[in-house]
């Protein structure tokens, strides 16, 4: 097997912090459960290609 939790997965996709639950940022198109990859230069939805460029 590994040597532990992949670092990418979905448990790594949320925070605790002041006792409040932090998510991840979600794609607005898909909806809640639907994470945007973070690249380089952008973030983009696996699912559906929405892509939003950085400044």
């Amino acid at each position: 097997m590994g040597d532990g939790p992949n670092p990418k997965g979905k448990h790594s996709k949320y925070k605790v912090e002041d006792g409040k639950l932090v998510r991840a940022e979600t794609c607005p198109e898909c909806g809640p459960g639907v994470f945007l990859a973070v690249h380089g230069n952008r973030k983009s939805c696996g699912r559906c290609g929405y892509t939003v460029m950085n400044e």
